[in-house]
């Protein structure tokens, strides 16, 4: 018998008879205490068999290789005769087809930025 299947039944047998005690004096601080320790104890002992079962399974999964997944490139086709990007980064955008500034000044004139010049009535 393995360490944790030893640990395992002596301390499911300590919480069965600490429980016994404490259910026929529930009053008791005691009996209740015991419990307590016990029902603890089967905590931990449950705890190293979660951590047994996860290092047994990342044992094996490493045994299992990741599958590479495909890149992006090779998803699509490349070169002058694919099609366009529908869905391609939006900053790529053709400086002929942005609209021109139209009279107006860009850049930090002496208004400030967002202000309009006043006319003559002040306004």
């Amino acid at each position: 018998m393995d360490e944790i299947e030893q640990r395992l039944r002596e301390s499911t047998d300590a919480c069965i008879k600490s429980y016994e005690v404490w259910r026929s004096k529930e009053k008791d601080g005691v009996a209740r205490e015991a419990l307590q320790d016990a029902v603890h104890e089967l905590r931990k002992v449950a705890s190293r068999l979660e951590i047994e079962m996860a290092v047994s399974e990342r044992d094996e999964m490493a045994e299992k290789p990741l599958p590479i997944p495909p890149h992006r490139s090779s998803r699509r086709p490349r070169g002058p005769g694919a099609p366009d990007d529908m869905d391609d980064n939006t900053g790529n955008i053709d400086p002929q087809a942005v609209p021109q500034n139209r009279g107006r000044s860009v850049g930090g004139g002496s208004g400030g930025r967002g202000r309009r010049p006043q006319n003559n009535r002040g306004e």
